[in-house]
């Protein structure tokens, strides 16, 4: 049985998540200028810490700061939890309590939704060069604590005149990388003709979403606010409330012909109340999480870290897990054209990774609610999988996370589909080269789970819904920005 439902919305954020069409340049012609722009002069080289400018240790060690006491620092932690089988270790952290701006600028052009992207350059990308949301500058970086210049189209996002806020959330960073860390993530919609400038450009969702399929191309803070825009509007929603979704095989949306994994992904997307959890319920499994861990983190020296040594290089832990490091950048492009920093590089590349399963008719996702030494609030949720030392774990099958063998390369089920797998690097302006590996299979409704007891099904709309209220992690975030309705 296939039914039918007529939108008529072309400005909405689902039609634009299915336009093929961009009025200002084809596909390959965007792919063509993005590449020249990694054409401009932009030179990283590591260093040792005794050559960073403005940047030094605290006295004894303690910490690693700026002069001004602004952007962030590096300090040491010790972390004590009763969450997993460590409940007691120690660490280097970024500690950056400032909330910056990531904003994407949004404007109905002839009827189609586009919004304004940048090919922007950091120092810790893999390629240099990534796609990035319109502004995205940190509290220093706006206050021009560098005594750079001010981010372009940051006017629309702190006056609130020249536009109309869509989405406005407070979301979080890597809780095992910062502390307490969170951004505003900001779509705001103006009417008024603006300038494009050189580093910008007009896409449609659909190029964005397409874009996420390439490896390292879109970055960090884009896919972060991405990940806010709902998958389908209200005027999808509504149109399909009254309709028996689950015994219907197909579904014309406007001229497309919707079914198969895309259908399922719409059903889940408008599916409130399911059978395995309502939203009371999931709520209640949330608190019950959050009162049953615990997690203390108090500052200490760097000095006096347990098993990480610090060198004129970098401070390390015997290359397990990350270690920091001292660069200098030299970038034409950008607000200020040469500085130094400290980042932190990880190595070896991680793993994040979301388990569907079709239940009751509807697509579910397996959600962890996890502890993280930066956490704000103790648990986040997080992905079925989320890990680094993705090639240690691989030789080392004891020492692996819950649901990990699914997303091994030599996974022994044969019940399960890959919906999305590409390698996506985090935030280049603290993270030397970081990449988490970012998949999402479909396990066969046959299939059977144990479930622990911090983890819980969850359908999208369930999902999009808990994610305005900063529930979700970095990671999570991460792979929901790549979900669209083109399988």
């Amino acid at each position: 049985m296939k039914e039918s439902v007529q939108i008529v919305d072309k400005a909405s954020f689902f039609f634009s998540s299915q336009e093929k069409t961009n009025q200002f340049q084809k596909y390959d012609e965007f792919l063509a200028w993005f590449e020249e722009k990694n054409n401009n002069y932009f030179v990283v080289e590591q260093i040792a810490f005794s050559e960073l400018d403005q940047w030094s240790f605290t006295s004894g060690n303690e910490s690693l700061v700026h002069k001004s006491g602004k952007f962030f620092r590096i300090e040491g932690i010790k972390v004590q939890t009763n969450f997993g089988e460590i409940t007691e270790w120690e660490q280097p952290i970024i500690n950056q309590p400032e909330i910056g701006i990531l904003g994407v600028l949004t404007k109905v052009i002839n009827g189609v939704r586009y919004f304004l992207m940048q090919a922007k350059m950091e120092p810790g990308n893999v390629n240099i060069l990534q796609l990035s949301p319109t502004v995205q500058a940190t509290k220093s970086n706006f206050s021009r604590v560098h005594k750079g210049k001010l981010p372009n189209y940051l006017e629309y996002f702190v006056d609130s005149s020249k536009s109309k806020t869509l989405i406005d959330q407070l979301q979080t960073e890597q809780g095992g990388r910062f502390l307490r860390k969170r951004n505003r993530n900001i779509v705001i919609e103006v009417t008024e003709e603006i300038e494009v400038l050189e580093d910008f450009c007009w896409l449609t969702l659909f190029e964005i979403k397409k874009l996420l399929k390439i490896d390292n191309f879109v970055n960090m803070d884009a896919r972060s606010v991405i990940s806010t825009i709902p998958l389908v509007d209200d005027i999808v929603v509504d149109a399909l409330q009254h309709k028996q979704l689950a015994n219907v095989d197909a579904m014309q949306i406007n001229e497309r012909v919707y079914n198969g994994i895309d259908l399922d992904l719409i059903i889940s997307c408008c599916s409130q109340i399911t059978n395995l959890s309502s939203k009371d319920q999931i709520i209640s499994w949330y608190t019950g999480m959050k009162v049953k861990y615990e997690l203390t983190t108090n500052q200490i020296p760097l000095l006096n870290i347990k098993n990480w040594s610090i060198s004129d290089t970098n401070i390390n832990y015997n290359d397990r897990f990350f270690s920091v490091i001292a660069v200098k950048v030299i970038a034409g492009t950008r607000e200020v054209t040469s500085w130094t920093q400290p980042l932190i590089k990880d190595h070896n590349i991680g793993l994040i990774g979301f388990i569907i399963k079709k239940m009751d008719g509807v697509f579910h996702f397996l959600v962890q609610a996890k502890v993280e030494p930066g956490n704000l609030d103790v648990i986040e949720l997080s992905p079925s999988v989320s890990c680094s030392n993705y090639e240690f774990l691989l030789q080392n099958t004891d020492k692996q996370p819950p649901f990990f063998s699914y997303f091994a390369e030599n996974s022994s089920s044969s019940s399960s589909y890959v919906l999305f797998d590409a390698i996506q690097s985090e935030e280049g302006g603290r993270f030397y080269q970081m990449q988490n590996r970012n998949k999402i299979i479909i396990l066969d409704e046959t299939e059977e789970l144990t479930i622990p007891e911090n983890y819980c099904w969850m359908t999208l709309n369930q999902m999009m819904d808990f994610m305005r209220y900063s529930m979700f992690n970095i990671e999570a975030r991460s792979l929901i920005s790549s979900i669209d309705f083109n399988s």
